[in-house]
């Protein structure tokens, strides 16, 4: 592993050698705790998870990594599907060392997260499934590409610089490729079975995401150990765009202290069955 320290602000650059190939994270440096990784939607690297890592950085070590061929990793010849990408992640905790980490997905993400879960559970304290989509919702395809078109709009501008150039670097036929298999995972199934504590968070404005009828369906099918909040006027990004209040209600469900709704930060709120 090679480490390159960033500009003193508490975070380090890292390469891991993952499946033969160099693997980008950023680190937190500060210590305790289980730690937190965050993983990144399709075509896209772990950039514009930053600012919720960063909130989250007093609670321990967090770390975001750039998956396989995405951002700042090495490029591949083949795109990884989601159980590949399920497996490297394994292999990017064994890496770092980490036993045991807080899963925290965007995205496809989740599906990744999700995976994890179902297949390597011991790995995995607690899920965090942020925008988990994926699904009949977003079937067939064309359905699912006018979805993402109208959460571009939604999005805010701050967000198109960082997410552009990986757009752009992940290329136009991989980014369709993966989106179509994204549509396909089956979601909320897996999400109804998670074998772990889970928490999703879900954004209001969200257009890849069912509408609340279908969320609190939802949250009645849930088992007890998955909980599920609202974002209010949040798009799919919540992590970038949402910070502040995504973490908050991390750090309270870890705390086990969501049970009491004034805990809350403004605009979050915990969806049930009613």
């Amino acid at each position: 592993m090679k480490a390159r320290r960033g500009p003193g602000d508490g975070w380090v650059d890292e390469q891991l050698q993952v499946g033969g190939s160099s693997v980008h994270c950023r680190r937190s440096t500060s210590g305790g705790g289980v730690p937190l990784v965050h993983l990144h939607g399709f075509a896209i690297s772990g950039a514009y998870l930053m600012p919720t890592a960063r909130a989250l950085a007093a609670r321990g070590e967090n770390v975001v990594p750039d998956l396989p061929g995405y951002g700042r990793s090495e490029r591949r010849d083949r795109v990884l599907d989601i159980p590949g990408l399920a497996e490297c992640t394994v292999a990017i905790l064994d890496g770092l060392d980490i036993d045991r980490a807080v899963l925290v997905g965007n995205s496809m993400g989740c599906a990744v997260g999700l995976e994890v879960a179902h297949r390597a559970p011991g790995r995995v304290h607690r899920l965090v499934l942020v925008s988990p989509a994926g699904g009949a919702h977003n079937q067939p395809m064309g359905r699912a590409i006018g979805q993402l078109a109208r959460d571009v709009f939604r999005e805010s501008a701050r967000m198109f610089p960082v997410a552009l150039p990986d757009y752009v670097r992940f290329g136009p036929l991989n980014g369709l490729r993966l989106f179509g298999e994204l549509t396909r995972f089956p979601s909320l199934e897996r999400l109804l079975h998670t074998p772990v504590p889970t928490l999703a968070v879900l954004g209001t404005r969200d257009p890849l995401l069912p509408p609340s009828d279908r969320i609190r369906e939802v949250a009645r099918l849930a088992p007890e150990h998955l909980t599920v909040a609202l974002v209010d006027r949040a798009a799919h990004a919540v992590n970038f765009s949402h910070p502040v209040e995504l973490a908050g209600v991390i750090g309270q469900w870890l705390d086990d202290a969501i049970g009491d709704g004034s805990l809350l930060p403004d605009g979050v709120r915990v969806v049930t069955a009613r």
